[in-house]
């Protein structure tokens, strides 16, 4: 499968690469990240640490590279069909995804759907963030309230929204979503739901990780 076009930052050394399926990374030019993405970048840290403190929010050189987390669903395969159910055709309801890896020193998760390929630009159908650091899934159907449970949030997406709003392309059309996952260094705080963009400043310069897995939907 080719690789995806979205591209990961190393925070270790402030690199842009792009994650080939299983994190096979390739560096790639600055000018081809989608804007949106360029908000993700990170500030370059040291490797060497002053302290233990700082030892624990480092990344292992061996594994500096920012594309570390195992992200996945278990109502489908990466880069297979979505379920009608998780999308505007079915119930709406937000898939069940699962991860792992987190790494160490991470404060809080955060969940991005993004639709690459909407027709005027990147189109956001849900983020969902202050997921508990030691939390490794969440389950099908989350509510679409700000307030979610163990100081999770959600954000307002791109239908204007509060939560998930699932595949929803035009008839004729078949769109890839890309599922994002990062672990942050502390939590994001709003109070009242934030939009994309919001979302995705906050995030900037506080990624200790990341990885993506994406789904296919089309509509006849």
């Amino acid at each position: 499968m080719a690789p995806s076009k979205f591209e990961a930052l190393d925070p270790n050394f402030g690199g842009f690469f792009i994650p080939h399926r299983k994190l096979k990374i390739t560096k790639i030019r600055i000018s081809l990240l989608p804007p949106i993405l360029l908000l993700f970048a990170v500030t370059a840290v040291s490797i060497s640490c002053s302290n233990g403190d700082d030892a624990e929010k480092q990344f292992d050189p061996e594994r500096s590279l920012i594309a570390t987390l195992d992200l996945s669903s278990p109502a489908f395969e990466d880069g297979g069909s979505i379920p009608s159910e998780y999308t505007c055709d079915g119930a709406d309801d937000s898939p069940p995804i699962r991860w792992g890896d987190v790494p160490s020193g991470t404060k809080s998760i955060a969940i991005v759907v993004d639709a690459p390929d909407a027709p005027s630009r990147i189109f956001r159908h849900w983020s969902v963030y202050n997921i508990p650091a030691g939390t490794n899934s969440l389950s099908a159907g989350q509510e679409t309230l700000f307030e979610l449970k163990d100081s999770a949030r959600n954000s307002i997406n791109d239908f204007g929204n509060v939560g998930y709003s699932g595949p929803c392309p035009p008839d004729g059309e078949t769109h890839e979503y890309v599922f994002f996952i990062y672990a942050l260094s502390e939590q994001l705080l709003f109070e009242s739901p934030p939009s994309p963009m919001e979302i995705s400043s906050a995030i900037r310069g506080k990624v200790f990780g990341t990885g993506s897995f994406s789904g296919m939907y089309g509509r006849q």
